[in-house]
C-alpha cells in the first residue's frame, strides 16, 4: 500500500477505489457475518435469553448490520442510507429480554472493529490506496457508527420506557458516566452535557453539597453535570468554553463547614473530563479529613499521592514522627513547634510569635527535634512537612 507521493498516472479515482473495495468485501460477506457473529457471542453468550425471537433476531441483526456497513462504504458517506429495521427490532428485543444497553453497544463495537479489520485487509491487497484515501474512508465509517449507536440507544430506551422498566434519567446518566470514566463504549449524548468543552471535576460531600455545586456552576456561568454517587456524595463537572481564571475561580469558591469540596484542574475534551474527575477523587480524602473544606488538586498533588501509597505514608510516620514521640508528652510540644515553623515558612521569629514563646525556645526545640531524627531539618524538610500534614489529617495514630 502506498503511503506517500503524488497520484500515479492511470491510478483509479477515489470513487472507483471505494467501489472496487466494496465489491471485494461484498464477495466475502458471509465470511464477515460469521466472524462478527462469533465475536458477538463471546461478548456475552445470549443462549440464555428468554425467547427464541431474541436469538433469531440477533442473527438477522448481524446480517443486516454487515449489509448496512458495506453499503455505506459504497456510498462513501454521501446520503446516508436508512438504518435497517432489523437493527431497531433487535434493540427492542434486547430491552424486552433484559439485555443491558451496555451489552448491546459492546456487541456493536465488536462488529464495527471487525468490519474495519476486513476493510484494511482488502485495502492492503492493492498498492493503489493512499493514506488520505484511508483517512476519508475511516472518517465515513466512524460517522456511520456514531449515527448507528445513537439511533439504537434511542430505540432501546423507548422500548424500555414503553415496557415500564426504563431507568430514571438520573440513573441513565450515572451509568453513562460510569462507562465513559472506565473507557467503555457509551453514547455521551445521554449526559446532555458538552463532553468536548473545558471541564472542572468536583467531588462534594455534606448536606449542602448539591446546592454548593449548583451555586458555583451558576457563578462561573458553567454547564453542570451532576451525578449522585450515594446519599452523601456527588460527582459533578462544570463545563464551558475556555479555562476559568484562577483568581476569579478562587473568589467564587466559598468555604462551607458543612460541605467538603474537592476540585480537579481544568481540562478539555473526553480525556480531560476523565482526568479532572480522577484528580478530584484523589483530593477528596484531604477535603473531608484535613483542616480545609475546599481543596484543589493542584495544591495537594504530593499529599494526595502519599495518601494512596501505604508504604510511603507509613514510612513517613516511622522515620519522622515516631522518633519525636519518645518524650514525656509523646512529642506533642515538638510536633506543635514544627507545625508552626513550617506554617510560617520556616521563620523562627514568626513561629515563636504564633506559639507565644521566645525565639530561643523555638530554636532549642528545633535542635532537639533534629537530635531525635538524627538529621538536619534542612535535609528532610519536605518529608517532615508531609508527615505532619498526614498526621494532622488523622492518618497516623497519636
Amino acid at each position: 500500500m502506498k503511503t506517500h507521493g503524488k497520484l500515479r498516472r492511470g491510478r483509479p479515482g477515489p470513487d472507483q477505489l471505494r467501489i472496487g473495495l466494496f465489491k471485494r468485501l461484498w464477495a466475502r460477506r458471509q465470511e464477515i457475518e460469521q466472524t462478527i457473529l462469533t465475536r458477538v457471542y463471546t461478548v456475552t453468550n445470549p443462549t440464555d435469553a428468554e425467547d427464541r425471537e431474541y436469538l433469531d433476531g440477533l442473527n438477522a441483526a448481524v446480517t443486516a448490520g454487515v449489509g448496512y456497513g458495506l453499503m455505506e462504504i459504497e456510498a462513501g458517506g454521501a446520503n446516508p442510507s436508512p438504518i435497517p429495521d432489523e437493527l431497531f427490532a433487535q434493540a427492542r428485543n434486547a430491552a424486552r429480554n433484559g439485555v443491558s444497553l451496555d451489552t448491546v453497544l459492546r456487541r456493536y463495537f465488536a462488529g464495527y472493529t471487525l468490519l474495519g479489520d476486513f476493510v484494511m485487509q482488502e485495502a492492503e491487497k492493492t498498492d493503489l490506496f493512499e493514506v488520505e484515501d484511508l483517512k476519508v474512508l475511516g472518517k465515513a465509517q466512524a460517522m456511520m457508527f456514531d449515527r448507528l449507536v445513537a439511533a439504537i440507544s434511542d430505540e432501546y430506551q423507548r422500548e424500555s420506557e414503553a415496557a415500564g422498566s426504563a431507568p430514571s434519567l438520573e440513573t441513565r446518566r450515572a451509568e453513562c458516566a460510569r462507562r465513559l470514566l472506565s473507557g467503555q463504549l457509551a453514547d455521551a449524548a445521554e449526559l446532555d452535557y458538552d463532553i468536548d468543552a473545558w471541564h472542572i471535576g468536583v467531588i462534594a460531600a455534606g448536606p449542602g453539597g448539591v446546592d454548593a455545586v449548583r451555586k458555583l456552576a451558576s457563578a462561573l456561568d458553567r454547564r453542570l453535570l451532576l451525578v449522585s454517587r450515594d446519599d452523601n456524595t456527588i460527582w459533578a463537572w462544570l463545563g464551558g468554553h475556555g479555562r476559568v481564571d484562577h483568581e476569579r475561580f478562587d473568589s467564587l469558591v466559598l468555604a462551607d463547614p458543612q460541605v467538603s469540596l474537592a476540585l480537579g484542574q481544568p481540562a478539555q475534551g473526553l480525556v480531560g473530563w476523565r482526568l479532572t474527575h480522577h484528580q478530584a477523587i484523589a483530593a477528596f480524602p484531604i477535603a473531608i479529613r484535613g483542616p480545609q473544606s475546599v481543596v484543589r488538586y493542584a495544591d495537594v498533588i504530593l499529599l494526595a499521592s502519599m495518601l494512596q501509597d501505604e508504604v510511603l505514608a507509613q514510612s513517613l510516620n516511622d522515620l519522622y514522627l515516631a522518633p519525636l514521640r519518645d518524650d514525656r508528652d509523646e512529642g506533642a510540644t515538638l510536633i506543635v513547634t514544627l507545625r508552626a515553623y513550617f506554617a510560617t515558612e520556616r521563620n523562627v521569629s514568626s513561629a515563636a510569635s504564633v506559639l507565644g514563646v521566645t525565639r530561643k525556645t523555638v530554636s532549642r526545640r528545633l535542635r532537639e527535634a533534629e537530635q531525635r531524627l538524627g538529621r538536619s531539618l534542612g535535609t528532610c524538610s519536605a518529608e517532615m512537612e508531609a508527615a505532619l500534614r498526614l498526621e494532622q489529617m488523622g492518618e497516623f495514630p497519636a
